[in-house]
């Protein structure tokens, strides 16, 4: 159905923009990061996703369940336990967002050394 449309990250009306920001925003790829791990009931995912709210990050598994990234499963347990998990399409994305956090995380002297440098040399205050 869908397979014949072209999509165009760059043109405002693309649809392939609001995934693009669902996986990329700061709660969606770090929630994806942390579902490469492996499966997650809600609460051990909050944990590992450190600092993100409730309400957070349930929306955030909404978006990223309806852009078929995650698959939410509830078990019929009382009480109820549901987990979280990457689709195949989730795991790709994945793969590719952890390998980006693994650059940034590798080259933060640089950065680091970089905004030293930018301050030193502009007055700047550092921003939040």
């Amino acid at each position: 159905m869908t397979d014949d449309l072209e999509f165009d990250v760059f043109a405002r009306g693309c649809t392939s923009r609001q995934t693009l920001e669902h996986a990329t925003g700061r709660w969606g790829s770090l929630t994806l990061a942390a579902l490469h791990e492996g499966s997650f009931r809600f609460n051990e995912l909050r944990r590992r996703v450190d600092g993100v709210s409730e309400k957070m990050l349930a929306q955030t598994l909404q978006a990223l369940e309806r852009d078929g990234l995650v698959h939410r499963e509830a078990q019929p347990t009382n009480p109820p336990r549901v987990d979280y998990r990457l689709t195949p399409l989730g795991r790709s994305v994945a793969e590719r967002l952890v390998a980006l956090i693994e650059l940034v995380e590798g080259r933060m002297p640089e950065v680091l050394a970089a905004r030293q440098n930018y301050d030193e040399t502009r007055g700047a205050t550092t921003p939040s």
